[in-house]
């Protein structure tokens, strides 16, 4: 039986455990597709599971993002064919050689983009997309609140935000990742490390607030971004990269001005095929005309998986992190 090179994890717990193994190459069931994998996206949704904070059953090949080209189609797929360029944000099991993939959750790489490009844009790119587009809708004039807007998702955002003609409020750790930021289209970037952001955003809106605050650092900032919000704004929490908010009295929003709280992931904003195609549609098609500009200066070999992850979880890095079989 053939095999090919993956990571495993055989137990929760630090980088450590994502250990090099070989494992069979899958075969497409009904409604499958196998990949060969060229590029895998890294991200902080694999930090999560190998550290248990997301249950899933030992042992497990992490990632769920990729690109690569068909290998070979299960029955009763229609629309792709062997050699096609692809990606996914639900390969289950990326960080391999070979992976296999519902044909509902998979969609074409367009010319003019690469496979890598495809891995770094695709499930940053969408999360962006539907922060922006569907879970605060914003429109030119409005002002967002970032934290992390040097990061992979921050960077796509804060362009997304300024094509539409919003104003976005960076938060940024360091002098580069502010320059970072700025390049991106933020108007403003605060740095945590030397300002309080809470009275900075409140001295730069003039002590309106933001309509909305796009938080995925999660309990540092939580309770400061709550601070940041107009009366009736909306706190987009989408990740927890310091850790999950502590408990919390809802009574706070009333006494805070009437605010919105979502805890939002992409999978609910791309269980339609339909859905899928806009954003992924919208995502790679600007990464091809060049209105969506990536950084992918890090990339990894897929038995280096443990650094990867390190270095991300100690905010060491800037952009997408990738590794490559």
């Amino acid at each position: 039986m053939p095999v090919m090179k993956a990571i495993r994890v055989h137990e929760i717990g630090g980088p450590e455990v994502l250990q090099p193994a070989e494992l069979p190459i899958p075969q497409p069931g009904p409604g499958q597709v196998l990949i060969r994998i060229e590029a895998i996206g890294v991200n902080f949704v694999e930090i999560y599971f190998r550290k248990g904070v997301y249950k899933t059953t030992l042992p497990f090949t992490p990632g769920t993002e990729a690109a690569g080209t068909v290998e070979e189609l299960g029955p009763g797929v229609t629309g792709f064919a062997s050699g096609d360029a692809v990606a996914s944000t639900s390969v289950l099991g990326s960080y391999a050689e070979y992976a296999l993939v519902s044909a509902a959750q998979l969609v074409k790489v367009p010319k003019g983009v690469s496979l890598e490009q495809a891995a770094a844009a695709l499930l940053q790119g969408m999360t962006a997309h539907y922060l922006v587009y569907s879970t605060f809708p914003l429109k030119a004039g409005d002002t967002a609140l970032l934290h992390a807007g040097a990061g992979g998702v921050g960077l796509l955002l804060t362009q997304m935000a300024a094509k539409i003609g919003a104003r976005v409020i960076a938060t940024v750790s360091t002098p580069a990742k502010a320059e970072l930021s700025r390049q991106a289209g933020a108007s403003d970037v605060i740095l945590y490390t030397e300002q309080d952001f809470v009275s900075e955003v409140k001295r730069l809106t003039g002590g309106k607030g933001v309509d909305v605050v796009y938080d995925s650092v999660g309990k540092t900032t939580f309770n400061g971004s709550l601070d940041c919000l107009r009366p009736r704004g909306l706190l987009a929490l989408f990740g927890g990269a310091s850790g999950p908010v502590p408990p919390f009295d809802l009574a706070q929003l009333n006494s805070k001005g009437s605010l919105y709280i979502t805890r939002p992931s992409l999978w609910h904003y791309v269980t339609t095929r339909e859905d899928l195609e806009w954003r992924a549609g919208d995502v790679l098609g600007w990464v091809a005309s060049g209105d969506l500009k990536l950084r992918m200066e890090h990339v990894y070999e897929l038995a280096d998986a443990a650094r990867a992850q390190t270095d991300l979880e100690a905010r060491k890095t800037t952009g997408k992190l990738l590794l490559e079989p």
